[in-house]
């Protein structure tokens, strides 16, 4: 039986020059420590794949994940990513979470430019 609904959100950015690799780990660092903290965050798993640096945050709702992206240091992230990355991001209501196979697959398929 499906569990509860749960908000999803998955992003994946590619660097783009490699001299922005410290400042991209630098921001995704604290972003991803800020949104282990953050109220309602359930879930904030990372994970390269196939050279696209991917994210997956579970919510209890869209609401409490965009309290969480625009206060900093997230929003920081947000201000320099279009700088010095490339990707989408894509955002969804949902029963399960999907494994890794599907993050890059629903990111390949339904992911909205970044910005």
């Amino acid at each position: 039986m499906p569990g509860p609904k749960v908000y999803v959100s998955i992003t994946g950015l590619r660097i783009k020059k490699p001299w922005h690799v410290f400042e991209f780990y630098r921001l995704a660092a604290a972003s991803l420590r800020q949104a282990r903290t953050a109220k309602g965050n359930l879930r904030s798993d990372v994970k390269k794949i196939g050279g696209v640096h991917h994210t997956i945050t579970v919510w209890e709702s869209e609401q409490a994940m965009r309290a969480f992206i625009y206060v900093e240091p997230h929003l920081s992230a947000i201000r320099a990513f279009r700088r010095i990355a490339s990707g989408k991001t894509f955002g969804f209501e949902a029963r399960s979470v999907p494994d890794w196979e599907e993050v890059h697959r629903l990111w390949h398929a339904r992911g909205q430019d970044y910005v």
